[in-house]
């Protein structure tokens, strides 16, 4: 017998689990070196403009068709299509988030290590010492995937104990934490010499930097930081009251989605500035670049580099855990609610599944023939069909669904929370997911296939 649905008791334990769904390593990893990477201040300026045109009404789309739903993300996209053709987009999150949840509790993994080696010194030697000693951690065959099973098993603990036990209740504890965290880094960060440059370079727009390809990096991002079509935001709508104001949620799930991927750069450049490290590291930056720049930063105190390096990686990892929560939700509500089968069951039988992706694609860092083909690893090959394929195709459909297939009088109510809560911007909503929001995700994509 199917177990009686949840839902949050709270409207901040809401915003705060709904955003920690979004932040996660796309903010406090990607979001920087992405920045690094497109000249700083500009890039933020339009991935804010991008967030405020693409990210936020998508949000809010997948937000209508969740609480409307009230149930996973498949059953919700069927219910308002009347079981047609549109019902397989809600497959395809499930699907998304399940396998995103794969490699992602591997980088996930990697965190926790670092606060172990961070902790009892073992990433404090020179650029060439670091660089090694991530080849060599990330090339071996049982540690990351003990990493793995260990943050994967945290993740289903908090799960089994459902919505408002375990969901929001570790969210109220994660996310504080988090920005506490975020907080004393930045301080320190700003505080070093040079760390000034490092301010202006986050702060002080240069758009010569700017060209096609960071106004597309920075739409796409904004697509990836707000865990759009991963099926994470349509579920933990499943969970909010009749009452709850989506387009407020929207806008405030986005503010400190973006906040904090901001503080992530405040906390991140001013430290590379100040040791003179390229800011546009690439995806190395975290693992490799990082270690390096505390080791050089903080070198005559090294106690405080070592509690700055250890509090960073503990940063990471509950990004990385409120992040995976929200995917784990995604596929334990979908088994639950078609299985007929008891949380426990589910989640356990979810853990199993991204466990075992989890370890192939862990292994495929080693040396193992098979599991690297076409010029790719398994793991990147994971990222590259979830991350450039399937999540555009699912933010494409979704505008699509929401535009033209769900009558426009079943969105107006659930916009505007049948007519208690005002709709001036309504048509303002429909039109960007009509027209703007498809036709932007439609220009990521075919950029990301080398279409142009």
């Amino acid at each position: 017998m199917m177990e009686k649905r949840g839902n949050f008791g709270t409207e901040l334990g809401m915003i705060l689990a709904t955003a920690g769904g979004a932040v996660g390593l796309g903010n406090v990893w990607r979001f920087p070196y992405m920045t690094g990477e497109n000249g700083g201040a500009a890039f933020i300026l339009v991935y804010i403009c991008c967030v405020l045109m693409l990210g936020i009404p998508c949000m809010l789309s997948e937000f209508i068709i969740g609480r409307h739903g009230a149930s996973n993300t498949y059953r919700a996209y069927s219910l308002l299509s009347g079981g047609n053709a549109w019902k397989y987009v809600g497959l395809l999150g499930v699907a998304t988030g399940f396998l995103i949840m794969g490699y992602y509790a591997v980088v996930s993994g990697w965190c926790l290590q670092y606060v172990y080696a961070s902790f009892f010194g073992e990433i404090t030697g020179n650029a060439d010492f670091v660089n090694h000693y991530f080849a060599e951690f990330s090339s071996d065959p049982w540690r990351p995937v003990i990493w793995t099973l260990a943050i994967l098993v945290i993740t289903c603990l908090v799960i089994v104990n459902g919505v408002r036990s375990g969901i929001e209740r570790t969210s109220k504890m994660l996310m504080p934490t988090l920005f506490i965290l975020l907080l004393v880094i930045v301080v320190a960060s700003c505080l070093l010499p040079g760390g000034e440059r490092g301010m202006e370079f986050l702060f002080k727009p240069d758009f010569t930097k700017l060209d096609s390809d960071a106004f597309l990096g920075a739409l796409g991002q904004s697509f990836y930081s707000l865990s759009i079509a991963m099926g994470c935001i349509c579920t933990y709508a499943s969970y909010f009251k009749r009452q709850t104001n989506l387009l407020k949620s929207a806008l405030q799930v986005s503010l400190l989605d973006t906040l904090i991927a901001v503080l992530a750069g405040l906390m991140i450049f001013p430290a590379a500035f100040s040791v003179g490290v390229n800011p546009g590291s690439g995806p190395s930056l975290v693992f490799v670049t990082l270690p390096n720049v505390f080791n050089q930063a903080f070198a005559a105190v090294p106690l405080v580099g070592m509690l700055v390096s250890v509090f960073f990686y503990a940063l990471l990892s509950l990004a990385a855990i409120t992040s995976l929560m929200s995917l784990h939700e995604v596929s334990t509500a979908f088994l639950i609610e078609e299985l007929h089968i008891t949380r426990r069951t589910a989640a356990t039988f979810v853990t199993a599944g991204s466990l075992f992706i989890g370890i192939f694609c862990s292994l495929s860092f080693s040396d193992i023939p098979w599991l690297s083909f076409g010029g790719r690893t398994l793991f990147d090959w994971f990222d590259f069909v979830t991350g450039q394929i399937f999540l555009p195709v699912g933010g494409f459909l979704t505008c699509l669904f929401i535009g033209w297939a769900v009558p426009r009088k079943l969105v107006r109510d659930e916009f505007t929370n049948w007519g208690t809560v005002s709709c001036r911007v309504f048509g303002v909503y429909l039109f960007f997911v009509r027209y703007v929001c498809p036709t932007a995700i439609l220009a990521v994509f075919l950029h990301q296939l080398g279409v142009f």
